[in-house]
């Protein structure tokens, strides 16, 4: 399978995908420098742990969750030519966006739009992560949702978008995205 991260220039996409490989590096003197390329990253999935007192914890079938999955994350300053990297097929789609950066709200909308008009990506599954949630100067997501009008979007397009909060300094929506990872 072949798994996408794009977004903006220093939407966290870095950020997120090290979280996911390695939870523990990061933490709040964490940072990164914006990619000018590709870089490919390799993210073990932890396994589920079952909660006996949950009856509705929903348990994938044997066979049916990946354990390992590779992304290619592609620098939102190579946005003009991220259609290049559709060339092969593409299964799953992260798309980053800074939910602290009011100006980069509504341009990240425009370049998801774009993605999500493309045609090679009709049957892709997409991930909307609203990154840098633990910051006090965020969009609150009901309010990042509607800057980026995907309300309006998801009347338009045929892709399901799932919908993620995250912060690679608490983890919150980190078992989210793995979920969204290793389901087939």
């Amino acid at each position: 399978m072949s798994y996408l991260c794009l977004g903006p220039m220093s939407a966290g996409k870095t950020l997120l995908l090290t979280c996911l490989q390695k939870p523990d590096s990061v933490n709040f003197t964490s940072h990164s420098v914006p990619s000018v390329g590709t870089n490919l990253y390799t993210i073990k999935i932890p396994p589920i742990v079952i909660d006996e007192k949950d009856v509705n914890q929903k348990i994938p079938p044997p066979g049916k969750r990946k354990e390992l999955v590779q992304v290619r994350e592609v620098g939102g300053c190579l946005a003009p030519i991220w259609r290049d990297y559709l060339l092969n097929p593409v299964d799953k789609l992260i798309y980053v966006v800074d939910t602290s950066n009011l100006c980069q709200i509504s341009a990240a909308g425009v370049l998801l739009y774009s993605m999500l008009a493309e045609p090679r990506l009709k049957k892709t599954k997409f991930l909307l992560v609203l990154s840098k949630m633990d910051l006090a100067y965020r969009q609150m997501r009901n309010e990042a949702l509607l800057m980026l009008q995907m309300e309006k979007f998801q009347k338009q397009i045929p892709q399901h978008i799932t919908i993620v909060q995250f912060s690679a300094i608490t983890k919150e929506g980190i078992d989210e995205v793995y979920d969204w990872l290793a389901m087939n």
